[in-house]
């Protein structure tokens, strides 16, 4: 999937749509990518001469690149929503110009709950890696509690 396909899938929009492509392999696994322009807002201020994407932008693609695997269920009115993040470690900084490779894995799924095995890669070298829980939640529920 390119930008637009993950748009019908994905309820994240520029700035905040981190993937810029998606698919689901033969095993199972999503895959996605995402190419370091420079000009986001994430870099722009961290850090000021030495721009380096910040931790939390690194978890957010890789759980975005794993879109591929809730396609079905998000494309009828669910919303992904962080549940939580653990062992997550960060090895090499990832800078303008690199392009980020994400494997994700599901580990267990419980009704609307994924967890996730996801690591990053920079030119075949490891970034980050984590396991990622999200439940996907009707947008319904969202819009009325506002």
């Amino acid at each position: 999937m390119d930008r637009e396909q993950i748009k019908d899938i994905l309820p994240h929009r520029e700035p905040m749509l981190l993937v810029d492509e998606s698919y689901l392999d033969d095993e199972g696994k999503a895959h996605g990518k995402y190419t370091v322009r420079g000009d986001e807002f994430f870099v722009q201020g961290h850090f000021p001469g030495t721009p380096v994407v910040p931790g939390v932008i690194l978890c957010e693609m890789a759980s975005q690149s794993a879109c591929a695997m809730t396609a079905e269920q998000m494309m009828s009115g669910k919303l992904p929503l962080f549940a939580g993040m653990n062992n997550v470690r960060f090895k090499t900084p990832v800078r303008p110009g690199d392009t980020v490779e994400f494997e994700c894995e599901l580990k267990r799924k419980m009704a609307a709950c994924f967890v996730i095995n996801a690591k990053g890669t920079v030119g075949g070298k490891l970034c980050m890696s984590g396991e990622f829980t999200f439940f996907l939640v009707d947008k319904s529920a969202l819009s009325s509690a506002n």
